[in-house]
Order: structure tokens, then C-alpha cells, then sequence
């Protein structure tokens, strides 16, 4: 399990197909806005 780095909301990254790469990190989504808001500034949430 992995955490949204936005909301803060445990995700399964077995099932979510919304990630983003940032820093060689991938990051796991609940939904497409949470990672809509993590891609305009991913400075602001990146470092969970």
C-alpha cells in the first residue's frame, strides 16, 4: 500500500493505474484530481 501524497489517502498501487514519476520516485493516486494537483507542483507534495 502507498500513500496519496496529496490527500493522504492509503492507495493500492496493484490497482490504481494513476501515477506520476518525480525525483526517480513513483507516486500513487486515489483519483485523477489528486494527481492533477500533484502534477502542477510536485515540489509541494513530493517529499511524503
Amino acid at each position: 500500500m502507498q500513500i496519496d501524497p496529496v490527500c493522504g489517502m492509503v492507495v493500492d498501487e496493484k490497482k490504481t493505474k494513476l501515477t506520476s514519476k518525480h525525483e526517480n520516485k513513483t507516486f500513487y493516486f486515489c483519483s485523477a484530481a489528486c494527481k492533477t494537483t500533484f502534477d502542477k507542483d510536485p515540489h509541494k507534495h513530493g517529499h511524503m
